[in-house]
């Protein structure tokens, strides 16, 4: 017999989504494959173009990685929940002409040794070691040959290995797995929230499109003219589909290509290696962090959370990261693993008494979502030019979109908004 939630310490979240499918129209203009970010935003375009469209999505919900939940009555963003790099993000320009909650993240984050406030000068040796770290992989890539981003990190001292292992949550593995002339493209300064989650931010922009839930595409037929997409909901037939499935996802083979994908498409594809980026969502409410929104660094301990996250939109909520060599220790382990985990560490820093309040609510798990068995794309060293040879279209009628196609903005709901509507506007330059 299950275990009631209450008595497993796990709160059942409660849904924002309420969407509901629309009639398939079989003969679109435009097929597209997903409604997360970038079919979201491919879709907007191509309607306001005067293009018909159908969006196939296989989940039960609009919002692919970007998903916000109530616990407790906050909303809580499940999947993406930054808005990086505001002065090119697209979704924060829309959402200034939109008049949305957005409010700027804040700069100043806690740091914390062994339970008690650093100093200043234990703060500027963790700045100078970020900024030695930034300095050697920027000036590294411009060399010509490739390799892997962890090789350029010079002696950093006693921070050294939490800037490591930060750069390495950000980037969603180790730094020894990641493209050093990839890396140096992340732009993550001037990061903004929005109040009432990014998750349901990005459902408010698909409310009304034509999208059918719960249907999963199984394959594409490009032999003719136009494309058949065959999914579990019919068949449909267009002059052209969007594909924003996760590289992940179409790496085990999800959507059969008749016929197969030009060898130069398929090797990118499965060039990409799982970005993991978890967090435990906690209830703290006397938390010793003050003030919203506010990193927290946790140093002078055994074990240290690669990231923290705390007072989330000034309520009682934490996201403790996961970043992917943690994360995979759990993946043989009973759900409520990662929860003791989190209470482990934070009780190492601050004693059991502090933590004696602290409850979890959610646990995520991306890596192992059917419809994304990941959370970004992660380019290998020497790989770097894959997210460029995806932006290809396949025989003028097949178009790749999504996060992974994104140079500057990779790994974000702003990256795949942003290639969603580029691939919209070459193929109604195409078609028109």
């Amino acid at each position: 017999m299950k275990e009631p939630a209450a008595k497993r310490g796990v709160e059942i979240s409660v849904s924002l989504d309420g969407e509901t499918s629309t009639s398939l129209n079989a003969n679109p203009d435009v097929v597209i494959v997903g409604a997360g970010s970038a079919g979201i935003a491919a879709a907007r375009r191509l309607l306001a173009s005067g293009l018909s469209v159908t969006v196939l999505e296989a989940r039960g919900r609009i919002g692919g990685r970007t998903v916000t939940r109530l616990f407790k009555g906050h909303p809580l963003d499940l999947g993406a929940h930054w808005l990086h790099a505001g002065p090119i993000n697209p979704l924060v320009k829309l959402g200034h002409g939109r008049g949305e909650p957005l409010r700027r993240a804040p700069v100043n984050g806690h740091f914390f040794v062994h339970g008690r406030p650093g100093s200043r000068a234990q703060r500027a040796a963790l700045d100078r070691a970020f900024a030695m770290a930034d300095r050697a992989m920027t000036q590294a890539a411009k060399a010509h040959e490739d390799q892997p981003a962890a090789r350029t990190l010079p002696p950093m001292g006693p921070q050294g290995r939490r800037v490591a292992a930060i750069h390495g949550l950000v980037s969603g593995r180790p730094l020894d797995e990641v493209s050093l002339h990839d890396f140096p493209s992340m732009e993550y300064s001037d990061n903004l929230f929005i109040a009432g989650g990014l998750g349901a931010y990005v459902r408010r922009l698909g409310h009304d499109l034509p999208v059918r839930l719960n249907t999963a595409v199984r394959a594409i037929d490009w032999s003719g003219q136009g494309v058949r997409i065959d999914s579990s909901a019919g068949t449909l037939q267009a002059s052209a589909v969007i594909v924003t499935t996760p590289m992940a996802v179409l790496q085990q083979g999800a959507i059969r290509f008749a016929p197969a994908l030009p060898t130069t498409i398929g090797e990118a594809v499965h060039g990409f290696t799982q970005g993991v980026y978890e967090h435990v969502v906690l209830h703290w409410p006397d938390s010793p962090f003050r003030g919203a929104d506010r990193l927290a660094s946790l140093t002078g301990t055994h074990r240290q959370p690669p990231g923290l996250l705390t007072r989330i939109d000034g309520t009682p909520f934490h996201f403790f990261e996961l970043d992917q060599p943690t994360a995979a220790a759990f993946d043989r382990r009973d759900i409520h693993a990662p929860y003791r985990y989190a209470r482990e560490v934070l009780a190492e820093q601050f004693g059991y008494r502090a933590i004696q309040n602290l409850s979890a609510v959610y646990s995520t798990a991306w890596r192992h979502d059917p419809w994304s068995r990941a959370s970004w794309a992660v380019v290998p060293p020497g790989l770097y030019a894959i997210r460029d040879v995806l932006k290809a279209p396949v025989g003028e009628r097949i178009w790749f979109a999504g996060e992974a196609l994104s140079r500057a903005q990779w790994g974000t709901a702003g990256g795949a908004w942003e290639e969603g509507e580029r691939a919209a506007g070459e193929i109604i330059a195409h078609l028109r």
